[in-house]
C-alpha cells in the first residue's frame, strides 16, 4: 500500500491560494468553516487523511491528470455555475429501481432528500420515470457477463432533448447496465459537462452482481427489431440494501460534482477521488476533502454548518429499527418502506465531528 503525502504548504496553497483576492475570499468565511477547513493541512487531522493506493490498478496511478487547486477550479472560464434561472438538479429514472413500484419511488426520493442536503441550497426535483423503450436508446448482452446494458450515449442525447428551462443539470439514474461504445466492456457512468447531463448505473453495485448466482444473465437476445425493447419488461433488479444505497448516493453526488466543474482530487481521501473498480469506489468516503468543499461551497454558497445539519437529518430521518434490506417482494399496499442507512452510520459520526469544530 502507497501513501499520496502532500506537504502542509502544499495543501494550504491547494485550499487557500497565494492570489489575493482568493485570500481575502477566505478570509471572509466563517471562522468555524475556516478551522475545520484548515484541518487539511493538519498532518494530525483525523478528519481528512491522505489518500492510499491499493494496487497498480488504482485511478491516479492508471490515470495520470494534473490536479485541479481552489485556484484552478475558480479560474475555470468551462465550469457551469447555477444561476436564479437555472438552479434546479433534476433526476431522471430510467426504468425501474425496486422489484415494486412502491421499492422504486421509495429509492429515487431517498436519492433526492440526499441530493438536496449534499448540494445544499439547490432544489432537486424529480421527473416522471420513463422506461428504457422511451430513449430510444441501443442495447445489448454484454459478452462477459450476459447481462443486458444499454448505450450510455443514446441516453445523454435524450437527455438533453428532456432538459427543462430552469436545469443547472439532468441526472439519469438506472439499475441497467451501461455501455459507452461497443468496444468497451461496460461503464458505471457518463456525463457531459458542456450540456449539464450526465447518466449514471447502479447494476454493479448489487450484492451479487460478481457472483456466479448472479441471476440477471440472458441467454440469448432474442429481439424482433431494433424498436423491441420487451427484454426490458421483466429485468433483473438487484435487492435494494444499505450499502447499495451509500454505493448510489455515492456515485450519483461524485458525478454531480463533475458537472460543476470538480475534476477528480488528488489531495487527499475524497468523494471526488477517481475509481477504477468497485473495491476502489467503495474505500473512496462519502465526505469532500476541505479543497472540494471550498470550490463546491463557491459554486452554490451554502452554509458549511447547516450542510452538515442536513446531512445528519437526512441519515435521521428514518434510521431507528432500520432493516437493512427492503422487502424484495412485497404488496404495493400498506407497505412501510423504512429507509436503510446502516451503512452510513460512521460517516454520520464523522460529520458531527466535523460540527464540533465548525461550531466551536
Amino acid at each position: 500500500m502507497q501513501t499520496v503525502r502532500h506537504s502542509e504548504q502544499t495543501l494550504r496553497t491547494a485550499l487557500i491560494s497565494k492570489n489575493p483576492a482568493l485570500v481575502s475570499q477566505y478570509e471572509k468565511l466563517e471562522s468555524g468553516e475556516r478551522r475545520l477547513m484548515s484541518e487539511a493541512f493538519q498532518p494530525a487531522s483525523d478528519l481528512f487523511r491522505p489518500i492510499t493506493l491499493h494496487s497498480p490498478s488504482d485511478w491516479i496511478t492508471s490515470h495520470p491528470e494534473p490536479p485541479q487547486d481552489f485556484e484552478e477550479f475558480f479560474n475555470d472560464p468551462y465550469r457551469k455555475t447555477p444561476s436564479p434561472e437555472k438552479c434546479c438538479i433534476y433526476i431522471q429514472c430510467i426504468g425501474s429501481l425496486g422489484n415494486t413500484k412502491m421499492i422504486s419511488e421509495e429509492y429515487v426520493k431517498w436519492l433526492k432528500g440526499y441530493c438536496e442536503a449534499f448540494f445544499y441550497g439547490l432544489t432537486v426535483k424529480l421527473l416522471e420515470p420513463v422506461p428504457v423503450s422511451a430513449t430510444r436508446c441501443s442495447f445489448r448482452v454484454n459478452e462477459n457477463t450476459r447481462n443486458l446494458q444499454i448505450h450510455a450515449g443514446h441516453i445523454l442525447k435524450f437527455l438533453k432533448k428532456k432538459k427543462p428551462e430552469d436545469a443547472f443539470c439532468v441526472v439519469g439514474i438506472t439499475m441497467i447496465d451501461l455501455y459507452p461504445r461497443d468496444s468497451w466492456n461496460f461503464v458505471f457512468g457518463q456525463a457531459s459537462l458542456t450540456d449539464g447531463v450526465g447518466i449514471f448505473s447502479f447494476a454493479r453495485y448489487g450484492s451479487d452482481f460478481y457472483s456466479s448466482r448472479y441471476e440477471g444473465k440472458v441467454k440469448t437476445l432474442q429481439q424482433k427489431s431494433s424498436s423491441d425493447y420487451s427484454v426490458f419488461d421483466n429485468y433483473y433488479i438487484p435487492e435494494v440494501t444499505s450499502v447499495l444505497l451509500l454505493r448510489s448516493c455515492k456515485t450519483l453526488t461524485h458525478e454531480i460534482g463533475h458537472i460543476f466543474g470538480v475534476r477528480h482530487c488528488q489531495w487527499l481521501a475524497c468523494l471526488m477521488q477517481g475509481s477504477n473498480h468497485l473495491e476502489e469506489a467503495d474505500r473512496r468516503p462519502l465526505n469532500l476533502c476541505p479543497i472540494c468543499l471550498r470550490k463546491l461551497q463557491c459554486a452554490i454558497g451554502f452554509n458549511i454548518r447547516e450542510r452538515y445539519k442536513a446531512l445528519v437529518r437526512w441519515i435521521d430521518g428514518e434510521s431507528a429499527g432500520t432493516p437493512g434490506v427492503t422487502p424484495k417482494h412485497s404488496r404495493e399496499d400498506n407497505v412501510n418502506l423504512p429507509k436503510p442507512v446502516e451503512a452510513f452510520k460512521e460517516w454520520k459520526e464523522w460529520i458531527i465531528k466535523c460540527l464540533v469544530v465548525v461550531q466551536n
